[in-house]
Order: structure tokens, then C-alpha cells, then sequence
């Protein structure tokens, strides 16, 4: 057995021992509880900014209201103070020959990259798309359930600390397909957001050509609220920080959001015959997310040892090396379970973001398990080849929401309604059981309307 002669990078937790399932759960409260942690560096900016240390949530909301009432001017002066960047009315949206100009000078490996991978985007979310639905009644009406894309999306793109090329595939795609006629991205007047080349000869790709130099709450706010040469759109989608995801939970109910993401995270069940190297790999590309988590969950000790060491190792090499220690060392974790049917059960009990499965049949493996944002069979599948190219979208959901809520895809911009076309022998044949129920509820004037109609 190879044996770890450094300190742990992630915490081990054995489910055998008493304070076992103590700990695992201590550990999924504080991945839930990340909505509200900001470090004390940031507590300081929200000081400069706003004169008082309020809470992330109180920042946000003050932040949407102004927007709401004070349109482009808050919009505007919010972008100075907070990206500290000059942005004027003049300058907010990125000029059409910028784009072009990002996309001429592009590296043409990038955008042989993009157009492939935008492909398996499109025929994957063209083969999930929903479709209208009939159902003939006896009496000749119809049944017809009918699907419209929306009009107006916008999409959030992140320009922190990396450049995301890939979320403008894993977004506009599925809303292209979907037939969205008017997509509006958003990205900070930063180097990694609007201001990157990429990002924007990206844009210049997939055809969008409104682009905003805004991020952050105040752009979230100005999309759901509209302001002076932005209508309001109808759904906001892409991923964000803390104050882009606080902002979406606040203008919900104004528009329609895909989600309100939490820090990235991996689930990985594994058994004995599990490659330590691949695990411990796909476990520092989520840690690397700064924060990120990534949880092993093996009933076999052995492998459990071999991840360890293959972490530190591979720890050595990696550009963002430091944040993914501390992503690893506070929420991280290498479970010892007591039995692969118990680590797969934990895994439905977390409800990950990514579930990797690498056993002797991941596919029966998976048959046990309900709950995950999107799960990776096996291990040529790699959680990367979902962020980048596969073809499902990337955007999907995180804190344990995979109970309840799905990925985004092609369906997301979808507006579903149905349509009654009955012939009078249809209605004839419910008409009974409609003045039961209406009588049943003192509805005098429901069955009345259909007896107007049936004599």
C-alpha cells in the first residue's frame, strides 16, 4: 500500500469511526453556507464603496434598487466604483469593429476550437429539444401542447480572475438553438471580461453582437430592470460571484434566472479498481475553481492512500496551485465508506454538480443514483470535457439543488403553453363532470359558461 509521508492536502474522513458522519455533514453546512462568506479583503471594498460594512445581500440589494430607479446613471456610477473603470455612455457597449477586430486577430487554432465545439453544442441540444405535442380527442378537437423561445436573454459572463470563452458556448448555443432572437451579454470592463480578446472575437463567432462593458450585480440589475437603450430581457443565465448570484435571487420574480450557483464542486465514487491519478486530477481541476469542491467517496482504502499522494504531486505543477490548496484543505475531502453501496448513496444524498463515477460498471453504479448535475461515466470521461466540449451545457446546478433542478440547455429558453380546441362533442363529453366540480365549488358562472354552449 503506498503510504502518504506529507501532511493530508485534503481531510480524510473514515464513516467507520464515531465522529465520522459528523464530519461529513459539518463539511456539506459549510459548502451550503458559502452564499453569505466574503473574505476580509472584501468586507474592506464593501466599506470604501458603501461607507458601512454591510452584508453581501444588503450590498446587493441596494445595488438592484438603484438600478431599478435610477437606470444607466447608477449603472454607470456603480461600474466606476466598484470595477473601477472609466465606463461612460459612450463607452459601455462594445463597439461592432471591436469585435470584428478581436476576431481577425484571433489565433485561428482558437477558432477552429470554437466552431467544433460549438458544433457538438448545437447537435447535441438540437437532439433535446422539446417539441410540440398533440393529442386528438374522440369528438375531433385537439390537445396541443406548444413550445416558443423566448425573445430577449441576457448572459452573464465572468471576468475575475480568468477568461471564459466557454461560457459564451455553454449559453448562447442552447439559446440559438432554442431560437432566441436576441441575446445580451454582459462581462466587466476587465482584462479577463469585455475587455478580452477572446471573449469577444467569441462573440464575434456565435453572432452576438450586444455586448455591455458591466458585470457584477449592477449589470444582473440592469438586465432584469432595463435601462435607457436596453430593454428588459426575459431570462438571465451564466454563472457569476457571490454578488451576481445574490443579484439573480433578488430581480427573480421580475425575470426568469437558469439558477443561483454556488462554488463549483466534484463528487467522485470510486471502488478498488479506480485510477488515482485521473480521480486525483479531476478533483484539482474543481479545487482549482477557488472555491471548488471535491469529495472522494471510496469504500476502498487503498485507493483512498494512492488519491493522497497522487494530490500532492500533482499539486506541484499546477499555475493556481496555492488557491487549490485551500479550495482542497477547507472543502475537500477523502471519504472512507463502508461499502461502494454506501458511497453511492452518499453521492445521491449530496446531489453534486458533477458526479464522476469510476467503478467496474459505472453504468449500474449510476442506476443507484438519482440525484447529480451531470454525471461522468468512467474514466476517459473527464469533468473538463463537459466544461469545454462535449456538448451539454455547463451551467448547472450546485449546493445539493440537483434534488430538484436540472443543467440549462436548449429546453431552458423554452416557454411552454398549452392549447384547447374542442369540437362540441368534446365538450359535451366533460361537460357532467365540469358542473360537478363547479357546483362542488360554488362556481355558478363556470358551469353556466359551458352550458351556454351545450344547451
Amino acid at each position: 500500500m503506498t503510504t502518504l509521508t506529507t501532511p493530508a492536502l485534503c481531510p480524510r474522513i473514515d464513516l467507520a469511526s464515531a465522529d465520522g458522519r459528523g464530519r461529513l455533514d459539518a463539511l456539506r453546512r459549510t459548502l451550503v453556507s458559502q452564499g453569505e462568506m466574503v473574505s476580509p479583503a472584501g468586507r474592506q471594498r464593501t466599506i470604501d464603496v458603501f461607507g458601512a460594512p454591510l452584508t453581501p445581500r444588503q450590498v446587493v440589494e441596494k445595488i438592484c434598487t438603484d438600478v431599478r430607479d435610477r437606470g444607466l446613471d447608477a449603472l454607470l456610477d456603480y461600474t466606476r466604483r466598484i470595477d473601477r473603470a472609466d465606463v461612460s455612455r459612450d463607452t459601455l457597449r462594445v463597439p461592432a469593429a471591436r469585435l470584428a477586430a478581436a476576431h481577425a486577430a484571433a489565433e485561428p487554432e482558437f477558432l477552429a476550437a470554437v466552431r467544433r465545439i460549438r458544433e457538438r453544442v448545437t447537435r447535441f441540444q438540437q437532439a433535446v429539444l422539446i417539441r410540440d405535442v398533440e393529442v386528438k380527442l374522440p369528438g375531433g378537437g385537439v390537445l396541443r401542447q406548444r413550445y416558443l423561445p423566448l425573445d430577449r436573454v441576457g448572459v452573464c459572463v465572468p471576468g475575475g480572475a480568468a477568461a471564459y470563452p466557454s461560457t459564451l458556448l455553454m449559453t448562447v448555443v442552447p439559446a440559438q438553438v432554442a431560437g432566441v432572437r436576441e441575446i445580451v451579454v454582459v462581462a466587466p470592463p476587465t482584462k479577463f471580461g469585455s475587455d478580452n480578446d477572446h471573449v469577444l472575437a467569441t462573440c464575434h463567432e456565435l453572432g452576438i453582437t450586444n455586448v455591455l462593458r458591466a458585470g457584477g450585480a449592477q449589470a444582473v440589475a440592469a438586465l432584469a430592470y432595463g435601462i435607457e437603450g436596453l430593454p428588459r430581457v426575459d431570462k438571465i443565465v451564466g454563472p457569476g460571484n457571490l454578488f451576481v448570484a445574490l443579484a439573480k435571487e433578488h430581480v427573480f420574480g421580475d425575470v426568469s434566472i437558469d439558477s443561483i450557483a454556488g462554488p463549483s464542486e466534484i463528487v467522485i465514487v470510486a471502488d478498488g479498481r479506480g485510477n488515482a491519478e485521473g480521480i486525483a486530477a479531476d478533483m484539482l481541476a474543481q479545487a482549482e475553481h477557488s472555491p471548488g469542491s471535491a469529495i472522494l467517496l471510496t469504500a476502498d482504502a487503498g485507493l483512498a492512500d494512492r488519491v493522497a499522494v497522487a494530490l500532492h504531486q500533482r499539486l506541484a505543477t499546477l499555475e493556481r496551485g496555492d488557491l487549490t490548496r485551500d479550495s482542497l484543505e477547507r472543502f475537500g475531502a477523502i471519504v472512507v465508506t463502508r461499502s461502494d453501496e454506501e458511497s453511492a448513496a452518499l453521492a445521491d444524498e449530496l446531489a453534486a454538480e458533477h458526479l464522476s463515477i469510476d467503478t467496474a460498471d459505472p453504468e449500474a453504479t449510476l442506476a443507484t443514483i438519482r440525484h447529480a448535475g451531470a454525471a461522468f461515466l468512467g474514466p476517459s470521461s473527464p469533468v473538463a470535457a463537459g466544461d469545454y466540449a462535449a456538448g451539454p451545457s455547463h451551467v448547472l446546478p450546485t449546493g445539493g439543488t440537483a434534488r430538484f433542478a436540472e443543467g440549462l440547455s436548449a429546453n431552458s429558453f423554452l416557454r411552454g403553453g398549452s392549447v384547447i380546441k374542442l369540437a362540441p362533442q368534446d365538450l359535451a363529453d366533460i361537460a357532467a363532470d365540469i358542473a360537478t366540480l363547479a357546483n362542488v365549488e360554488g362556481l355558478t358562472a363556470h358551469r353556466r359558461s359551458v352550458e351556454a354552449r351545450t344547451g
